[in-house]
């Protein structure tokens, strides 16, 4: 008998469907089981305050996410966070060695350390006071970048020189050179190494040294008062405060470029009077991340990866182990930045620079 031809193209669809359906039906059981999101790794601990503005940036946040971390902190000043406690904590993030070393001394627990970020030492103050320690030796010129003579200012604040002494009419009582509390804090810290590694006739102090010259130190930083605790808050006080309060201050050569870069408002208000001061010999301060669980070894590894180093420079001024990050400093348009940071010295052995923090803490 035969179908109508009506009846045939029914039929086929009828078939086309089933194979339809049952490919589908195939091609699902075939596939794997959707994958479960995976909860990103939650990542705590201590940051210095001259690295929020790095890890608080939106770029370095949409990486690590990228890279399954989940990353925050609690500021603490260096040497200050060595002495925290450290329940729940995968991470320290300091700005020296030294502080690591001073960690080890109170049995800090750590399951790795790495120098992640570089930053030197610098002094930061104004044109007009600059061009008045030009003229009275302590500071030097060469093009736009300035260099400040580590001994010859140490030895103007031992001799209890006053500012007007030293041509510079607008600053009120004795030459000074403000800085963190370098008990707690690593840019204080390692302006006190320098004092100290001065007054040992340029060479890094020793123990002896420093039970020698700690009458000396401590005269030096008396001078200031009361300190800071976070070089940040301290670089924030010498901006918002002005000449007349802070003629001068330590820090680090990465917060004038992180405020180019990401407070241009700010920055263009004070650029043209603000000097950046590179000390001779100057330090470098080493970021160095002390891991203290896999998490941290985690952000460590994160920390070191190429696009965060890139960024660490490019936007936040840290410099990398070639001294320059991806290209020349030139990208910042900060007047006096030195292509090369000049005569670096080392900082005293740990033994010293661990008198050194008592020396300074009055004990």
């Amino acid at each position: 008998m035969k179908l109508a031809k009506g009846r045939i193209v029914g039929l086929i669809c009828v078939l086309a469907a089933v194979a339809i359906v049952g490919g589908v039906f195939a091609f699902r059981a075939a596939q794997p089981e959707p994958v479960a999101p995976v909860e990103p790794v939650s990542v705590d601990g201590y940051l210095g305050g001259e690295k929020i503005s790095l890890f608080d940036d939106e770029e370095f946040i949409d990486l690590s996410e990228q890279a399954g971390l989940d990353i925050s902190y609690r500021k603490a000043g260096s040497l200050a966070m060595m002495e925290a406690s450290t329940d729940g904590i995968d991470y320290l993030f300091p700005s020296s060695q030294a502080a690591v070393e001073y960690g080890d001394e109170l049995g800090v627990a750590s399951t790795g350390e790495q120098i992640v970020l570089n930053s030197p030492i610098v002094v930061y103050t104004y044109r007009d006071v600059a061009d008045a320690l030009v003229e009275s030796g302590i500071m030097a010129k060469d093009g736009e970048v300035y260099t400040l003579d580590v001994d010859a200012a140490v030895e103007a604040m031992l001799a209890d020189t006053t500012w007007e002494e030293l041509g510079y009419a607008g600053g009120y009582g004795q030459f000074r050179i403000d800085s963190t509390d370098p008990a707690e804090s690593n840019s204080g810290n390692e302006w006190a190494a320098l004092i100290a590694n001065s007054l040992a006739g340029g060479r890094p102090a020793s123990v002896e040294d420093i039970e020698r010259d700690a009458d000396s130190i401590r005269k030096i930083f008396a001078k200031s008062g009361w300190m800071e605790t976070s070089s940040e808050d301290s670089f924030r006080q010498f901006l918002t405060l002005g000449e007349s309060s802070k003629p001068m201050m330590v820090g680090y050569e990465s917060q004038v470029l992180d405020l180019s870069v990401n407070e241009p408002g700010l920055f263009e208000q004070v650029a043209d009077d603000l000097v950046i001061a590179y000390t001779t010999p100057t330090v470098w301060s080493t970021h160095v991340l002390v891991s203290l669980t896999d998490n941290g070894e985690s952000l460590c590894d994160f920390l070191m990866s190429d696009e965060v180093q890139q960024l660490a420079w490019e936007r936040h001024g840290f410099r990398g182990a070639s001294q320059l990050g991806t290209d020349s400093a030139e990208r910042f348009d900060v007047t006096g930045v030195a292509e090369r940071v000049p005569a670096a010295v080392e900082l005293p052995a740990p033994d010293a620079m661990q008198r050194l923090i008592q020396v300074v803490s009055g004990a």
